[in-house]
């Protein structure tokens, strides 16, 4: 006789890696999917909307879909839930928003144009590389 499988358990908000972390994870997920320009921004001061922001070049639509996916299956995993998408189809710049963490993913030209690094100049920078 076989035994039933045992039942799927959720994670509990509780046991969610903490919100540095989990950038951190998107940040080593971008690199393993040759993103350059990787930033992670320590937001938790400048405003209440989210902890940690990241920002990561993409050459073209496969690469940003790749990235994104991966970012969103290996946060899902880990129990989190993505709130929202944005961009996905044009290509240009994804948008992923985790509540305390928000990823984008940018084309050169749209990273170039926005600079968002300098609209949150003010913004610590994470060191993400060491961790």
């Amino acid at each position: 006789m076989i035994a039933p499988a045992a039942p799927h358990r959720a994670v509990k908000p509780s046991a969610l890696p903490s919100s540095l972390e989990r950038v951190v994870t998107c940040a080593h997920l971008a690199s393993d999917n040759k993103a350059r320009d990787i930033l992670v921004l320590d937001m938790r001061g400048l405003t209440p909307l989210y902890d940690y922001l990241l920002l990561a070049t993409a050459a073209g639509k496969r690469q940003m879909h790749a990235i994104a996916e991966e970012i969103d299956a290996k946060l899902q995993n880990l129990g989190d839930q993505r709130l929202g998408q944005e961009g996905y189809e044009s290509c240009k710049w994804i948008v992923q928003d985790f509540g305390d963490v928000v990823v984008h993913i940018m084309d050169p030209l749209s990273r170039e144009y926005y600079a968002l690094e300098n609209l949150w100049a003010d913004a610590p920078r994470v060191s993400w590389e060491k961790m």
